[in-house]
């Protein structure tokens, strides 16, 4: 119930509706399925990331993280990760410069990205939530997080 009061502000915050973000019901499904479609042939079915992800590639490229306790993604505010999504990222250490992870922004809606986070979210243990919800505190606050 209060994962789904947050997600529901959430989705309203990012411009959208509760009844856009959750037509289902459930906006940790509903991110969770659109996980799968959009970002599990990178990041993996079970968010488990690409083979090797801490050593760049042969083209000198960091292969996709894990989403879950072993990779980082926690570590970012959600308005890191929802920038990461909607433009893309190149990771600063690759060797060249095309972005590696595709934009997002014109395929999925805010209330959509809204609901991925939302499911990577579930993958963190209670920990790396409480890190994340004072990285977003902080960047709320104007101030640098630690």
């Amino acid at each position: 119930m209060l994962r789904a009061m947050v997600f529901t502000m959430a989705a309203i915050m990012v411009g959208g509706s509760a009844a856009a973000a959750e037509p289902d019901g459930d906006p940790i499904a509903r991110g969770g399925a659109i996980y799968r479609e959009h970002c599990a042939s990178c990041h993996g079915a079970e968010a488990q990331g690409a083979p090797n992800w801490e050593e760049p590639n042969a083209a000198g490229e960091l292969p996709p993280p894990p989403h879950g306790p072993e990779g980082h993604t926690w570590r970012h505010s959600d308005d890191e990760l929802r920038h990461m999504i909607a433009k893309g990222w190149r990771d600063p250490f690759n060797r060249t410069q095309r972005l590696t992870m595709p934009a997002f922004g014109a395929i999925l809606s805010d209330a959509e990205i809204a609901a991925v986070i939302a499911y990577l979210k579930t993958l963190w243990t209670d920990e790396q939530r409480a890190f994340q919800a004072r990285r977003n505190a902080e960047k709320n606050a104007g101030e640098t997080p630690r």
